[in-house]
């Protein structure tokens, strides 16, 4: 910020204006070790100690955003509990991010929190383009000086900063792209804001394959991520890039995931493993449709019945014990509301209604540690390094030992999973075989992609019939949810009980005819209640 900025009462708030400083009385005129922002803490006096009284949030807060305002890096820095990364950041704003012109209106603190806005201009190579956003600062108290400071955080100086991350305008790292779906349909953060983070990961690997060239921008870089840019200042040219998305299918995603908080969702294409659809729902703004490593609940039953079939514990025809608990090595399993099933039910009943018990009691008859892991990896891809056109996590099915490896079969324990690479499951169970999912043609870079085997015929038919009793039949726990689902169909609801949260994650993964979805929302309850209601509107938007 540049000088000739002061902060005066307008309406009940102070804002940064030109000319001198006051607040409720107070002249501020810096802090010093016998003085500080208030001027009330005189050499010899007891230091105040405790949180920050009302006086000194006003007026530290005041102190350090006229500094800042002012371009007073050093004076502003030296009001923060750190100094050092204060100082980088608040001289990095005018001499790395070219912003002039700033003007920043605080408004009434709330507690230790002070809000404020932020208006400016970015100018850099005769260009200039209007900046406003809002963010907020706290005042705590000093370890050691026991002063009131400004909790320094790179948000202070921005919302968006992380740590490691600053602000830059130059020309743009990466040529500009324009995304389009599958059918040549534009792609934007606007309109898909689910894409955003996807975007720009997209421009900064494939910018410079389709001929697309840098504009003038003010960017947020570091921290190893792409860059994300906040203002154009001069647009450059962009190139065409074609993603497998289907605008159709992101759009009813988006809405989708508004249902729930805290919830994501993928949709996969099973005949050609291309991605359709990607949204998240987060407060963090974490991409857990893609890079989640959550355990997936009973949806992993899929995998875990594809293994009993193989080792011939169990036939989707043929009867299953489904007692209402279980014991492995000292830990007692249940069943939800311990439930239980006639032993003349067929295997089949006890997928479609998620018995526990009835997969975990053949762990003695499959008597190998890493089975679940290999069918995991040899049948469904999962943990062989995807190269999907955006970082992703592939699943981890790591070999287990004890009661861990009855956790396993269940999806809970050390099994790590993601939405994308439970779409992919059930992709998987509907076609017959594992095709890696993408979100941009293999024919873009050559990379290659990760392979596995053909499911068995008889193991894929047996999948298949269990999963459509699943979405199907009165007792099937994903019915309700995929009543409104036509097509071809199945299912397999999921939830996971995770340390520290009152309700348990809630998983849902489906397909109906050529497209298969797979849902998470954290602390969502039962599967079929918040995740399968999302992953219906996704399957009957496709």
């Amino acid at each position: 910020m540049r000088s000739g900025a002061k902060v005066a009462i307008v309406g009940g708030v102070f804002v940064v204006v030109a000319g001198g400083v006051a607040y409720g009385g107070y002249t501020l005129v810096g802090g010093s070790d016998d003085k500080g922002p208030g001027g009330t803490h005189t050499q010899g006096a007891p230091a105040r100690t405790g949180p920050p009284g009302a006086d000194e949030i006003k007026e530290t807060s005041t102190a350090f955003l006229q500094a800042w305002a002012k371009g007073d890096a050093a004076g502003a820095a030296a009001l923060t509990n750190n100094q050092a990364e204060a100082a980088t950041a608040l001289s990095g704003f005018s001499d790395q991010a070219h912003i002039t012109n700033v003007t920043v209106t605080p408004g009434a603190p709330n507690g230790a929190v002070v809000p404020y806005t932020v208006k400016a201009d970015v100018s850099f190579g005769g260009k200039t383009a209007p900046l406003a956003y809002a963010s907020q600062l706290t005042v705590v108290r000093g370890q050691s000086t026991h002063k009131p400071l400004v909790d320094w955080q790179p948000a202070v100086l921005h919302p968006q900063l992380k740590k490691g991350e600053r602000l830059v305008t130059d020309q743009a790292q990466n040529p500009e792209i324009q995304a389009v779906d599958y059918k040549d349909r534009p792609l934007t953060k606007e309109k898909y804001p689910s894409l955003g983070a996807i975007l720009d990961g997209l421009r900064e690997k494939y910018g410079t394959k389709v001929n697309g060239t840098p504009g003038v921008e003010l960017q947020i870089q570091g921290n190893g991520t792409p860059a994300r840019t906040l203002i154009t200042l001069q647009k450059g040219t962009p190139g065409k890039l074609k993603t497998t998305l289907d605008a159709d299918v992101q759009a009813a995603a988006e809405q989708a995931v508004k249902r729930f908080g805290e919830s994501s969702v993928v949709a996969v294409k099973p005949s050609t493993g291309e991605i359709r659809a990607v949204a998240d729902n987060r407060n963090d703004k974490f991409p857990a449709s893609l890079q989640g490593r959550v355990a997936p609940g009973s949806t992993m039953k899929i995998v875990t019945a594809t293994m009993l079939i193989e080792k011939g514990a169990v036939s989707a025809d043929k009867p299953a014990v489904c007692p209402p608990d279980v014991q492995w090595q000292g830990v007692t399993f249940h069943n939800l509301d311990n439930f239980s099933l006639p032993s003349s039910d067929p295997f089949s009943k006890s997928f479609a209604k998620s018995c526990n018990t009835a997969f975990i009691k053949h762990i003695r008859e499959v008597n190998d540690d890493g089975a679940l892991g290999r069918v995991a990896a040899n049948y469904f891809g999962l943990g062989q390094d995807w190269k999907v056109g955006v970082p992703s996590f592939d699943g981890s099915v790591p070999a287990s030992a004890g009661a861990e490896t009855a956790a396993a079969y269940i999806g809970q324990g050390k099994v790590q999973m993601s939405p994308l690479d439970m779409a992919s499951v059930a992709a998987t169970a509907k076609s017959g075989r594992f095709r890696q999912p993408v979100i941009v043609p293999q024919s873009l870079d050559g990379r290659e992609l990760a392979q596995a085997d053909p499911l068995p015929a008889d193991i894929a038919a047996q999948l298949r019939q269990m999963m459509h009793i699943t979405a199907t039949t009165s007792y099937g726990t994903a019915t309700e949810a995929m009543a409104s689902v036509g097509g071809v169909k199945g299912a397999k609801t999921g939830s996971a009980e995770k340390d520290g949260q009152n309700k348990s994650d809630s998983w849902f993964t489906g397909y109906s005819d050529d497209l298969a979805a797979a849902a998470l929302v954290q602390s969502g309850g039962h599967g079929g209640t918040a995740a399968g209601p999302i992953v219906a509107q996704v399957l009957r938007a496709g």
